[in-house]
């Protein structure tokens, strides 16, 4: 009866978030029939890339379906192709600062951040952000390709501690 709750709520789309990212719950994926745009809140496979390999090993990226074997992300879109995103002690998209986006110089555990260097979001990428101080987001790894993403992230059953 239980794995068929749970095999009934991953076809359906639901998740469960335990990262503080995001509200802590369930969440469930819709179905994007568009183009991702600024301030849509999406869940997202990461790439398999060196800073994703390095973020698994230092356990910022919980195990999941996505390649790589990790779980996908949930973040906002705050730039898409052809926008300028600027990192610096905050980041800025299109010269206009962005909330809550300050940068840290190093993860809970003391270990340095390299922060994105900025620059103009490719075709076919996104960059995203999320406003916990503590995310791992673009403005660390810089943009993703939005092919990654899953749907738009509804929340279901949430909490924020």
């Amino acid at each position: 009866m239980f794995l068929g709750a749970i095999l009934v709520a991953w076809f359906g789309g639901y998740r469960i978030n335990l990262t503080p990212s995001e509200p802590l719950g369930l969440w469930r994926i819709v179905k994007l029939d568009r183009a991702a745009e600024v301030g849509d809140l999406v869940f997202i496979c990461p790439p398999r890339t060196a800073a994703m390999q390095e973020a698994r090993h230092r356990g910022y990226l919980r195990s999941g379906l996505c390649p790589g074997g990790v779980a996908p992300l949930i973040k906002t879109v705050i730039a898409v192709a052809g926008q300028r995103v600027e990192v610096a002690a905050n980041v800025r998209v299109d010269g206009r600062d962005v909330a809550r986006s300050k940068l840290a110089d190093r993860d809970g555990e003391g270990r340095p951040l390299t922060p994105f260097g900025g620059g103009i979001v490719p075709a076919g990428s996104l960059f995203l952000h999320s406003a916990f101080a503590g995310s791992y987001d673009s403005r660390y790894f810089g943009p993703v390709p939005a092919s990654g993403i899953l749907g738009l992230a509804q929340e279901v059953l949430t909490y924020a501690p």
